[in-house]
C-alpha cells in the first residue's frame, strides 16, 4: 500500500458549514451582512462579551489597531524578530519604527526583560506574539505596559482557544488581534478580527475596514479619516461561524496530539539527538502548532527535504523578520537578536491538526528521529 503524504496543516471543512456557504450564495448578498454580524457576535460571546470587529486578514486587524492606538511617524513599536513578517511590516505601514527585542530560548517569545529595556522616550507600543499559541506572561506584560504609559496591540494570530491565569486570550487585555487564516486552528478561509475596548474604538474600527464611510439617515454618507478595504465577505463568516461551532474539540483534540508527541518523543529525545521539543505547557496553549529547534548537525533545509522524502509535510515559523532585505535596508544585520538568529535558522513545525490520528503521531516521530539519527 502506497503511504499516504501528511500534510503539515489541514483545514476541516464540515458538509454543514460547506451547505451554510452555498445558502449564502444562494441567499443574493454574498458580502458583509448578517452571517458577518452573527460571526462577530459568536466571538463577542466567547471573549467574555467584549466588542469584537471582523476583517478580511489579520494583518489588516494589527495595522487599524496601531491606527486606532494612535501610532504614526516619530512612534516607536516593539516587537519580536521571531514571527511572520506581516507583524513588522504593518509597523512600517503606519509609518512608524519597528525596534526588535531578542526572544526567550524556552518558549520563544519576546524576552520581556529585554522588551523593557528597548523602551524609549519614542516608544509608543508593544506588539507581542503567541507563537504557536503560547502566550507570553500576560501579568508581567501589562504591568510593562501600564508602567511606561504604552499601549499593546497582541499579535494573538495563532492563540484562539489559548489562555492566561483560566482566562481566554482576548477576553482582557487591550486591543487583540486574531487570525482565521487557512491554517490556524479556526478558519473562515482568509479572515481575521479585532477585539476593541469601547465603542468609539468600534465605530473607528468600522470606518477604517470600510473607506473611513460614516453612513447616517437613508442617503447620508460622510468620510472623515482616510480607511481601506478591509471587510469580511458573508462567504467567509459562514465559514467561520461554522467552524467556530468546533472550536472546544478543536483545541481539546490538539492538546492530546501535543501529548502524544511528547509521550512518543520520550523524555530522552533532546539528550539523544541534541534538538529542542516546545514547552510543555497544557494550561494555557492551544497547541497551534508543534515545533523543533533542529540540532546542529542538520541544515533545516536537508531536515525538510528527507521529511518530505518520507511524505511527511513540514512548516517553519519563522525566519528573523530583521535580517530580510526589507529590514537590512533599514540598519538590521546579523548578530543583533542572537538566540532569535538561532531559532529562525533551524525552527521546524511539525504536521498539527485536529484530525490527525494517533498513529499519525507515531509516524511523524518515527520519521524525525530516522532523519536525526
Amino acid at each position: 500500500m502506497t503511504t499516504a503524504f501528511l500534510p503539515f496543516a489541514k483545514p476541516v471543512i464540515d458538509e454543514d458549514t460547506i451547505r451554510a456557504v452555498g445558502e449564502v450564495l444562494r441567499s443574493g448578498w454574498i458580502t458583509t451582512g448578517p452571517k458577518v454580524a452573527a460571526f462577530e457576535a459568536q466571538l463577542s460571546e466567547y471573549l467574555g462579551g467584549r466588542i469584537v470587529r471582523t476583517f478580511n486578514s489579520g494583518t489588516c486587524t494589527l495595522e487599524i489597531g496601531l491606527r486606532i492606538a494612535g501610532v504614526g511617524p516619530g512612534d516607536e513599536v516593539i516587537t519580536t524578530p521571531i514571527s511572520w513578517v506581516a507583524t513588522a511590516n504593518v509597523i512600517l505601514e503606519v509609518g512608524a519604527t519597528p525596534v526588535f527585542a531578542d526572544i526567550d530560548p524556552v518558549t520563544r517569545n519576546i524576552d520581556l526583560d529585554k522588551l523593557e529595556a528597548a523602551i524609549t522616550p519614542r516608544t509608543r507600543a508593544i506588539i507581542p506574539v503567541y507563537l504557536a499559541g503560547l502566550p507570553v506572561d500576560m501579568d508581567r506584560l501589562y504591568d510593562i505596559a501600564r508602567r511606561h504609559n504604552l499601549r499593546v496591540i497582541e499579535d494573538a494570530a495563532q492563540a484562539l482557544g489559548s489562555t492566561w491565569g483560566g482566562q481566554r486570550i482576548g477576553s482582557f487585555g487591550d486591543l487583540v488581534s486574531f487570525s482565521f487564516q487557512a491554517n490556524k486552528n479556526i478558519t473562515s478561509s482568509e479572515g481575521g478580527c479585532l477585539v476593541l475596548n469601547n465603542a468609539d474604538e468600534a465605530k473607528l474600527a468600522e470606518k477604517y475596514r470600510l473607506q473611513g464611510v460614516t453612513r447616517s439617515g437613508m442617503d447620508g454618507l460622510e468620510v472623515d479619516v482616510l480607511g481601506g478595504k478591509f471587510n469580511m465577505t458573508d462567504v467567509a463568516a459562514a465559514i467561520g461561524l461554522g467552524q467556530f461551532a468546533h472550536i472546544d474539540r478543536v483545541t481539546a483534540r490538539r492538546k492530546e496530539l501535543a501529548r502524544l508527541y511528547f509521550d512518543t518523543f520520550g523524555s530522552d529525545f533532546e539528550a539523544r539527538f541534541g534538538a529542542q521539543l516546545p514547552p510543555a505547557n497544557f494550561e494555557d496553549s492551544n497547541w497551534h502548532m508543534f515545533q523543533l529547534v533542529l540540532p546542529e548537525t542538520i541544515t533545516r533545509a536537508d531536515f525538510m527535504t528527507q521529511m518530505m522524502e518520507r511524505k511527511i509535510g513540514i512548516g517553519y515559523h519563522y525566519p528573523c523578520i530583521h535580517l530580510l532585505k526589507l529590514y537590512r535596508e533599514r540598519g538590521f544585520h546579523e548578530g543583533m537578536f542572537p538566540i532569535a538568529e538561532r531559532v529562525g535558522q533551524r525552527i521546524v513545525s511539525l504536521p498539527m491538526f485536529a484530525t490527525m490520528t494517533d498513529e499519525d503521531v507515531e509516524r511523524v516521530v518515527g520519521a524525525v528521529e530516522s532523519v536525526l539519527s
